[in-house]
């Protein structure tokens, strides 16, 4: 399944979202990939603003106090869907934990319109752990996205130093939580290496994930986005991404991506099984 649009411009793409006012996780992180996927036709929306709750070192979103999630932001989002003519469309946000429910109405009545009026349209979202919220998750899954991803990120040991304000077992239990709920709808996970892990602890991730019930996984290679992020501590061979693929096969997953520039939404339509 691919985009039926192909742009040769990614500036046309860049003045769609401007003109609705939408983000995407594409330009906010400085995606290695975003010539490609702009040039493509597709793109990662990141609804409810630019601005995260959290610290994370390795990312490059600003963080703040974000402004509340604008009402017509799923209308606007439809619009650049149909006018992309797009087939397979991934969301995500900022972690909002300035928000009750985390931001989660706001994923609903998004992954909800687009569901009603684009019934073909496969949705997956990317989403925050919501501190945990059983009831914030129901919200979400009440909207029917056909995969519902969350990235660890990184290894246990390193969650103090890289993902603060992030629990490891409570992203586990999350993904957990939608296998449970929602049993028919896939679940995806992602890894980013170089931050000092051991290749044992990422196997052991890995295990996690599929204990847990995990279904699709990407991995690929940290950049550091300025000085003032987490240094990269390790550069991985294209060969080590291919042999964590094919441990990462033997252990279950259905789909894997793995390798230096890939990311957790990148042509996310081919990690869908057939």
């Amino acid at each position: 399944m691919k985009p039926v649009l192909k742009l040769s411009d990614t500036h046309r793409i860049k003045r769609l979202l401007r003109n609705f006012k939408l983000n995407t996780v594409c330009e906010e992180s400085r995606c290695p990939n975003i010539g490609e996927c702009f040039s493509s036709g597709t793109a990662t929306f990141m609804i409810m603003g630019d601005t995260c709750t959290r610290a994370c070192t390795f990312c490059n979103l600003q963080r703040g106090k974000p402004m509340p999630p604008r009402e017509e932001e799923p209308y606007h989002l439809l619009e650049v869907v149909k006018a992309m003519r797009l087939s397979y469309v991934v969301l995500t946000s900022p972690t909002r934990d300035d928000l009750p429910d985390g931001g989660a109405t706001h994923f609903y009545r998004c992954v909800s319109l687009l569901k009603e009026k684009l019934p073909r349209l496969v949705v997956e979202v990317l989403i925050p752990d919501f501190k945990g919220s059983l009831q914030s998750l129901n919200t979400l899954l009440n909207a029917e996205p056909d995969v519902v991803a969350h990235n660890v990120e990184t290894v246990p040991k390193l969650y103090p130093k890289v993902r603060t304000g992030s629990k490891y077992e409570r992203s586990l239990e999350l993904l957990a939580r939608v296998k449970e709920l929602s049993p028919k709808t896939l679940t995806k996970s992602a890894l980013v290496l170089g931050f000092g892990e051991e290749q044992e602890e990422v196997i052991q991730v890995l295990k996690d994930l599929r204990q847990v019930g995990c279904e699709l996984l990407t991995i690929g290679q940290y950049y550091q986005p300025s000085r003032a992020h987490h240094p990269v501590v390790k550069y991985y061979t294209e060969e080590e991404f291919k042999e964590l693929e094919r441990i990462a096969y033997q252990l279950g997953f259905k789909k894997v991506a793995s390798g230096p520039n890939v990311r957790s939404s990148y042509r996310a339509f081919e990690l869908l099984p057939l």
